[in-house]
């Protein structure tokens, strides 16, 4: 009986290693990379200046990602980004897809027959404008927060970065409580360095001289998407 516990034990090891690797594989396939935030903003934008919601969809996941890698910290936000995106998706691949190719087919598809509920929500599912809405909203704070991460110090307070983003922001559209307790959830960020060692592209100037690639993409959706739901009445849907 003695003998066979070390067979046991070399045996558990060999399992262990493949399944560790396929472990550390998915976590890595989960991180979060801002060159792919970047190529998929990059491609977002047509030369007729609409927004390809598939590119679009693709940023956000990417930007969740980001939203994890800081923990529960930002799971008020995360959570609802989430959902929005899973929205979206069964839009882009449901039977109208064609209508949701591009930011602009969609809204013109769904004012034309009635989907958006302009004057008050539906009993059913939330439409594409009101869902990108939401998301438009929360990608003005993570624009701000990003640009503040970038041009701030190296001993630049995170805390005071994220809170005057989300003040700036996404808070207008928040409870108190909601403020409240994310107010004192951002007091608990680590230092700006470590932030910029998230985005996986380097020690933190690469990771500076890539963000200043890539807000400029996120910059240019955001700015189309607020000149097209304003030209439509559609940035105060209830």
């Amino acid at each position: 009986q003695r003998r066979t516990r070390p067979r046991r034990r070399r045996a558990a090891r060999r399992l262990a290693g493949p399944a560790g690797d396929a472990r550390r594989r998915a976590a890595m396939a989960d991180a979060f990379s801002l060159r792919e935030v970047l190529a998929a903003f990059q491609t977002c934008v047509t030369e007729r200046r609409e927004v390809l919601l598939g590119p679009y969809l693709s940023g956000w996941r990417g930007l969740i990602r980001f939203l994890h890698s800081l923990g529960a910290i930002f799971s008020f936000i995360s959570k609802d980004a989430v959902a929005k995106v899973q929205i979206m998706e069964s839009y882009c691949g449901g039977e109208q897809r064609d209508k949701y190719v591009s930011l602009q087919s969609m809204v013109e598809y769904e004012l034309a027959n009635g989907l958006v509920g302009v004057q008050k929500r539906s009993e059913g599912p939330d439409s594409g404008c009101r869902t990108v809405l939401r998301l438009h909203r929360a990608l003005r704070w993570l624009q701000l927060f990003l640009e503040g991460l970038r041009t701030g110090r190296e001993d630049s307070r995170t805390s005071v970065i994220c809170t005057d983003s989300y003040n700036a922001s996404l808070a207008t559209y928040h409870p108190w409580v909601v403020r409240k307790a994310a107010t004192v959830a951002f007091c608990a960020l680590p230092p700006r360095n470590a932030f910029l060692e998230i985005m996986n592209v380097g020690t933190p100037e690469e990771a500076v001289a890539m963000l200043g690639e890539a807000l400029p993409y996120i910059c240019d959706v955001y700015g189309i998407t607020q000149e097209l739901f304003a030209q439509h009445k559609l940035l105060d849907l209830p």
